[in-house]
């Protein structure tokens, strides 16, 4: 199984991140497939503009629809469309989950100002937002959204097991994860908890569960599928 991203961009070579750690060996084994589109290349004229001011006057830039329209309609096919935007729907796991399903995907990382709204009609492009926070274009925001993405393709992380137990999984009831520890056993006067070195199996499933549950109600109570 493959996960195809492809991705329209001014800056391409911001993606040069994703060719490290477990994405790099997902891009290595073909698990995960970036198509990088510059939009530029889809400008006409001697400077390649691909923005212009706003109708009705403000400040900044916008995006033009004809330059995205011809990079969007470059890649073919029927993918769904995606656009990263401080307006749409917050990422989440469950959505990582969703996409990497889908097999392939295109995302338009705006910048500027964004991009003509008429470009999201036309194509009905889905609008994804990161958080509620503005970032300086949609590559700062994909980066850790592909991230979560190739996790979930099947043999990036190895043993299907390396997925469970891991905050907002379903084995957790969508919950944060339990604390973790490791050597050595005692650490500036701090220890591991017994429980966990105690070699009890159903204790130590217990434990962490009930720790899950106490960090969820505690941090996060807002998580709906939390039970």
């Amino acid at each position: 199984m493959t996960f195809k991203a492809n991705i329209l961009t001014l800056f391409p070579e911001m993606f040069e991140a994703l060719k490290h750690s477990i994405t790099g060996r997902a891009i290595g084994e073909g698990k995960l497939a970036l198509n990088l589109i510059n939009i530029r290349d889809f400008a006409e004229g001697n400077y390649k503009a691909v923005d212009d001011a706003p109708y009705g006057g403000g400040a900044g830039q916008v995006m033009r629809a004809d330059v995205l329209g011809r990079a969007i309609d470059s890649v073919g096919g029927a993918a769904p469309i995606f656009y990263l935007s401080p307006r749409g729907e917050k990422f989440s796991q469950k959505m990582a989950e969703e996409w990497a399903r889908l097999g392939e995907a295109t995302f338009i990382c705006g910048h500027y100002e964004g991009i003509d709204e008429r470009v999201l009609e036309y194509y009905g492009a889905r609008e994804i937002s990161l958080g509620d926070f503005v970032v300086s274009g949609g590559e700062v925001a994909i980066l850790p959204m592909l991230d979560a993405v190739s996790r979930l393709v099947d043999g990036v992380l190895g043993a299907k097991e390396s997925l469970d137990d891991e905050s907002f999984s379903a084995s957790l009831d969508g919950g944060l994860e339990y604390p973790q520890y490791t050597r050595p056993e005692e650490w500036r006067g701090l220890r591991v908890p017994e429980v966990l070195t105690s070699g009890h199996h159903k204790n130590i499933e217990k434990w962490r569960r009930e720790k899950s549950e106490e960090l969820t109600a505690e941090r996060r109570p807002d998580l709906k599928d939390f039970k």
